[in-house]
């Protein structure tokens, strides 16, 4: 088995009205859409964990030296679509599994129930093996 994170950013797909501008009902319709999904996949045992965050109006950027007071800003913006919305983590057999899941996310529903289309991307969660191969002496 294979884990593989979906990540869920804020591009919109085929709808550009952002979901704090739903119809409560669409709303609701799209977060029952997930918790089926994300039922199904439990119960299958390959949903390993699933968030969806906050709002990017809550977001903060922290860097640091190290040395001195970390500096903390704003942010990320909305200017910027490949910001984390959410993610599902799932332990499958293949690439081609995680890529069926990641379809069945994408397609969830907006406003009115039109399939959103929103992109998942798709990254395998590495593993320490991954990193024996950059320093075959360590």
């Amino acid at each position: 088995m294979t884990k593989f994170l979906l990540i869920v950013d804020y591009q919109p797909g085929v709808i550009d009205t952002p979901m704090t501008e739903w119809a409560p009902e669409d709303v609701k319709a799209h977060m029952a859409y997930y918790g089926g999904l994300n039922d199904e996949l439990l119960a299958s045992g390959e949903l390993v964990e699933h968030h969806a965050l906050s709002w990017l109006e809550e977001a903060k950027t922290v860097t640091s030296d190290g040395k001195a007071a970390p500096v903390v800003t704003d942010g990320p913006f909305v200017e910027s679509k490949e910001i984390l919305a959410g993610f599902q983590m799932v332990d499958v057999d293949s690439l081609e599994r995680a890529i069926e899941i990641a379809a069945l996310v994408s397609q969830v529903p907006g406003p009115g129930g039109v399939p959103l289309q929103q992109p998942i991307s798709i990254r395998r969660v590495m593993e320490a093996a991954d990193f024996e191969e950059l320093n075959p002496l360590g």
